[in-house]
């Protein structure tokens, strides 16, 4: 990790120049950092990280109109095409030709200016602070998933996952008005943290059987499982969690390309299985969530570091007990 000096750049029609204020340091970021490679991806040239970021505007290019110097604004991080079948659905989160921040090919925002298109930036109430504008990219994966899984007023959830994205799959579960939320997780601190802020009931699956404990507390199953780890062990537990007519949801990237699951239970029980992949068109709405304080996500920040100690910063996030890292370019 190296900091370098770019020239500024400069906003193009339909663009705004943003100065970058916070960062939060993702799990995508961390793997790039740790392994250069992701999938078929590799990083073979320099490629700034950073997709989580919120900033103030300070130029606007020509035929902009809706951003003036000084609006605080979140940023999306992804540029879809807008022109292939998906994008024309409004399900611009399937777009196979989107530039997404912090992926090779594409620079991400830990750098002190950007320039975006507007119809990716996102007006910040005073209400919120800029590490929550920033904080709206996770919110926004776990508000999608919510969403995808249908959750609703009295639903029972199981979240497997106490990092960043289990823990706002969590907040956005209950402000959707599920009844009971079920955390399970590895580590102690996370899961203290989760019961603190919402959940009813923590699971240690190191200690305990998932299954077993989801059977003597929620008899019949919950009515949604959302794996927000991507580790094969919890999501192969999963099913077994679910009552009849129930959704299990996938949020976590895994490595295992193949996990085994009891066809049987899914068929005899009609459980659905579903993918949840990033967000579409959710920047407002969780806007609006943070602005009227339906959720609240500022207490999963673990610590603030300059940029000027990113490699530290990396190094501190990816400590096991750790949700969330946050960089000041401030």
């Amino acid at each position: 990790m190296t900091v370098r000096t770019r020239d500024r750049p400069e906003p193009n029609a339909g663009e705004v120049l943003i100065a970058v204020s916070r960062v939060g340091i993702c799990g995508s970021d961390l793997h790039w950092y740790e392994h250069g490679q992701m999938g078929s991806r590799t990083v073979d040239e320099p490629l700034i990280l950073g997709h989580e970021s919120a900033g103030e505007v300070v130029a606007v290019g020509e035929d902009v109109s809706e951003f003036s110097p000084g609006d605080r604004v979140a940023i999306e991080p992804g540029i879809p095409c807008s022109e292939c079948e998906h994008c024309r659905q409004g399900d611009y989160n399937l777009c196979q030709n989107v530039e997404f921040m912090s992926t090779p090919g594409t620079d991400g925002a830990l750098r002190e200016y950007l320039t975006w298109p507007t119809e990716f930036v996102h007006p910040v109430p005073e209400s919120l602070t800029l590490t929550e504008a920033a904080l709206c990219e996770p919110l926004s994966v776990g508000f999608h998933a919510v969403r995808h899984g249908d959750i609703d007023v009295g639903d029972s959830v199981l979240i497997t996952g106490a990092g960043p994205i289990g823990r706002m799959v969590q907040e956005c579960a209950i402000a959707a008005g599920a009844s009971e939320v079920i955390v399970a997780d590895l580590v102690d601190e996370k899961l203290d943290r989760a019961v603190e802020h919402g959940a009813d009931l923590a699971i240690d699956s190191r200690a305990q059987d998932v299954s077993e404990v989801i059977e003597a507390e929620v008899p019949g199953g919950v009515d949604v499982a959302i794996d927000a780890t991507g580790a094969a062990p919890a999501i192969e537990g999963l099913p077994s969690t679910v009552a009849s007519g129930g959704t299990v949801v996938l949020v976590g990237l895994t490595d295992s390309r193949a996990i085994p699951f009891d066809t049987y239970r899914l068929v005899r029980k009609q459980i659905e299985i579903r993918g949840s992949y990033r967000f579409a068109n959710t920047y407002p709405t969780v806007i609006d969530l943070l602005d009227s304080d339906r959720v609240s996500i500022e207490n999963m920040v673990d610590f603030h570091a300059p940029l000027e100690e990113i490699e530290n910063a990396f190094e501190r996030a990816a400590e096991s007990d750790v949700v969330k890292g946050v960089v000041d370019i401030e």
